[in-house]
């Protein structure tokens, strides 16, 4: 659970009602046992579920944690054989400023009746929320309503892109230059101080130029900072509006003080009269501040430039054939099935297949391969590629959210979206950071004033205290950088599901292999057919003849080898998992699979076995074929493929070796064949003869020698992606794999997986590298501000820097790109 819920659990709760669907229910007992479940659970007062309706009342009793009874509740529902939907709601946040607001807004949205977990992150502003609700419209108005209450904005994703960014930064690039022109005539006279008194505005000036730049440019941050103390919190804002409005305040009384004692409002003797003015360092603060967000803004927007080049892959309009005439429609009015015609130079608006014409297609943007692809009749195409030479019609198979495209930016979205486990650290630093400065401040005006009974040196030194902090660098420090590695993997052809995947990824040492389609092509061909009787033609006929449903590869080799030649009907044809296929073709019941299953059958292999161990030296596959009888099972002979390894494996085994990393082969093929491959390859170390189900069981004992990662492209290979500490499935793959999988390869290219660990292990060191600085600016720069040796306009600007140079120094992993061989 998250290191703030303990936090929010101390803020009285008031009673919460609850009114979500039960999927699962079928009658009356089956609504008895919701209500005992639901109300078992601590902190629930009451319970009604409606047979009819399908949904449950729950009433909760004042003071619960929402969050914590809405994970208990979905808990023991699960428990009792029946679920809770779950609905996730992406938010789009505004007015944060600093890592204390991310764990404010976590916190009022936890305190949404129903939510299990929220997140917010940010550099891309957004809050992503998981709940169990009924109501679509009403969980968003009350998620926003709970950031409001908070003291920030809330939008859903789609009203906020109606509305312009760009007057948003024009406005703001305005203010700064407006707060600039101000302040600087309150420096520059600064400067000249050695070189008379006279060079200091006079006082009424500094009070008219420092006014507008204090409480209308620095309004964001009253604002802000008032919205943390009605939430009994503290922020970015809160500190500078302290500061600022301190020496502000401070030059205010002076020039005050020196007008009732004669002085005028001339102010002129600025730092070293008697009546000492510092309106320049409030300003200045406050401009300073407002050019680092500044900075920090443009910045942040170019650590999301790779989703947004993905987006803006994405056509709007098709060229549809209808009828036999093409029509121009939206993207939007394409149906599967659909026939649309792509001509060269354009992008392809569908995924599909395409039917007619010859052309080749640029996916460098989607799958980082940067040759163009030669596409035909039955070859497969991406939406967001880029049509060759030809003129093509494509026969859509996806669109819309089900489009490649649109899941490759919705894994990016999601992996951007997430926190990585070492910002549970930040996490909590910044829930008590402000606090402490605010301490720390105070204690530093006291001391200073009681020891020296100068209380203006001790106003300007708890000032500089608060302007120097800065919580917003320890707030960007991870996200930015986890934005920075899965948009420049992404534009390499590798996909990072979340942010856990991309730190985990970086200690990885051991790396393991699945064979058959992985390491090698997994398109194997029959290289020998060795018949007991010696009639090769008339077994190869019996194994197609059993296998002409089957799409195993193996199967696929025997049907190739078979040829076009009429086959026997089969029937009773079942696959035995890990084993093989048996049946019956032309009255015999067939076997056909591995060793192992013909020992299981009581097969004799010695006929063949010298033949056979020959053949798996050699790097063979090997598969029997046998018939069982009354009289008992008889072996018939044995069919041989090769499986050729993948174009560039023995390289990008090398560069896994350079880079530190074991390499293992978990294979379901027999000891020879495996290991005959992995010596081709330099891998080293084979697991063979291991079945699907023992796959997953392989890679967790890898795991008790270090942290491993599973390389695999089939559904057998699922449970194995789950059970490493980082899945990586290859794109060529089955979905189910990618699913399982935290890491995608996008094309068939084993460097990207050296590439997938070189981005986590530099993603990981800008993370430290952003979190050293963002903590080196507070332990060194709090203690020089109260001590006296800082003065407020160098806290101030070594507070705006702080921000920018974390982000600048995540901007240097742009400039990544996958190591060559």
């Amino acid at each position: 659970m998250n290191p703030n819920t303990a936090e929010a659990a101390s803020i009285p709760m008031p009673p919460a009602s609850l009114r979500f669907p039960v999927l699962g229910m079928t009658c009356a007992s089956c609504v008895g046992r919701v209500e005992r479940a639901l109300r078992a659970v601590p902190g629930v007062a009451d319970v009604s579920v409606n047979p009819a309706t399908e949904l449950a009342d729950v009433r909760a009793d004042a003071g619960t944690d929402p969050q914590a009874l809405a994970v208990a509740m979905s808990a023991a529902v699960r428990d009792a054989g029946y679920s809770l939907p779950s609905r996730e709601t992406t938010l789009v946040i505004g007015g944060m400023t600093c890592a204390s607001c991310v764990n404010r807004i976590e916190r009022a949205l936890r305190g949404v009746p129903g939510v299990i977990e929220a997140s917010v992150n940010l550099a891309t502003e957004r809050a992503r929320v998981t709940a169990i609700a009924d109501d679509e419209a009403g969980l968003a108005a009350r998620l926003i309503a709970a950031v409001v209450d908070a003291g920030y904005t809330a939008t859903l994703p789609q009203e906020a892109a109606a509305t312009a960014a760009a007057p948003r930064v024009a406005k703001e690039t305005v203010q700064l230059l407006l707060a600039a022109a101000l302040s600087l005539p309150l420096v520059v006279p600064m400067l000249a101080l050695p070189f008379g008194e006279h060079s200091m505005l006079p006082g009424w000036l500094q009070l008219l130029l420092a006014t507008p730049v204090q409480f209308w440019l620095g309004a964001r941050f009253y604002r802000a900072a008032w919205g943390a103390l009605k939430a009994r919190s503290g922020n970015m804002d809160l500190l500078v509006a302290l500061g600022t409005t301190a020496g502000y305040g401070l030059s205010a009384y002076h020039l005050l003080v020196g007008y009732l004692a004669g002085d005028g409002l001339s102010g002129g003797a600025g730092h070293h009269g008697q009546h000492a003015l510092y309106f320049e360092s409030s300003a200045v603060v406050i401009t300073l501040i407002l050019m680092g967000k500044w900075l920090e803004a443009r910045a942040k927007r170019q650590t999301t430039e790779a989703i947004r080049a993905l987006q803006a892959l994405r056509p709007t309009r098709a060229r549809l054939r209808r009828d036999g005439r093409e029509v121009d429609v939206p993207v939007s009015e394409v149906a599967v099935g659909d026939v649309v015609v792509v001509r060269p130079g354009e992008r392809f608006p569908v995924d599909g297949e395409v039917v007619e014409g010859l052309t080749h297609a640029d996916e460098s943007l989607i799958t980082g391969e940067s040759l163009p692809v030669s596409k035909g009749e039955g070859d497969r195409v991406t939406g967001g590629a880029v049509n060759g030479e030809g003129l093509v019609a494509v026969r859509t198979a996806a669109v819309g959210a089900e489009s490649a495209l649109a899941r490759i930016v919705r894994m990016v979205e999601d992996a951007q979206a997430g926190k990585a486990p070492i910002q549970k650290l930040v996490d909590r630093v910044s829930a008590v950071f402000v606090p402490v400065v605010v301490v720390i401040a105070l204690i530093a005006l006291l001391g200073w004033g009681f020891a020296t009974g100068d209380w203006n040196a001790a106003i300007l030194n708890a000032v500089a205290v608060l302007v120097i902090a800065c919580p917003c660098a320890l707030g960007l420090a991870t996200p930015t950088a986890v934005m920075a590695g899965t948009g420049v993997a992404a534009r390499a052809g590798i996909l990072i599901k979340d942010a856990e995947a991309l730190e985990l990824a970086h200690e990885v040492s051991i790396v393991a292999f699945d064979k058959t389609g992985t390491l090698t092509e997994g398109k194997p061909a029959l290289d020998k057919a060795v018949a007991v009787d010696g009639r090769q033609t008339r077994m190869v006929a019996l194994a197609a003849a059993l296998q002409s449903g089957s799409e195993h590869p193996l199967a696929k080799a025997v049907l190739a080898a078979h040829g076009d030649a009429p086959l026997a009907p089969a029937a009773e044809v079942r696959a035995v998992p890990g084993r093989g296929v048996r049946g019956v073709v032309e009255g015999r019941t067939l076997l056909l699979g591995s060793g192992r299953m013909m020992v299981e059958a009581g097969v004799d292999l010695s006929p063949l076995a010298a033949r056979a161990d020959a053949l798996a030296g050699a790097g063979c596959t090997v598969s029997w074929l046998a018939e069982t009888r009354a009289d008992g099972a008889a072996l018939l002979g044995l069919l041989a493929f090769r499986d050729r390894p993948r174009s560039g494996a023995a390289e990008a085994i090398a560069q896994l070796r350079a880079l530190g990393v074991r390499t293992v082969m978990i294979s379901g093929d027999n000891a020879g064949a495996a290991g005959a491959v992995a010596a081709a390859l330099g891998i080293d170390d084979v697991r063979a003869n291991v079945l699907p189900e023992q796959k997953a069981d392989a890679v967790r004992a890898l795991a008790a020698e270090g942290r491993v990662a599973m390389i695999g492209d089939g559904i057998n290979d699922a449970p194995a992606l789950a059970a490493a500490d980082v899945g990586i499935a290859m794109g060529s793959g089955t979905d189910v794999a990618m699913h399982a999988a935290g890491i995608t390869l996008m094309r068939g290219d084993l460097d990207l997986v050296a590439a997938a660990l070189d981005i986590s292990r530099r993603t990981v060191r800008k993370i430290r590298q952003n979190l050293f600085w963002a903590f080196a600016y507070n332990v060194v720069g709090i203690p020089l501000a109260a001590f006296g040796l800082l003065d407020p306009v160098f806290a101030g600007a070594a507070m705006a820097f702080s921000s920018v140079s974390v982000v600048a120094n995540t901007l240097l992993l742009r400039r990544w790109s996958p190591p060559q061989r």
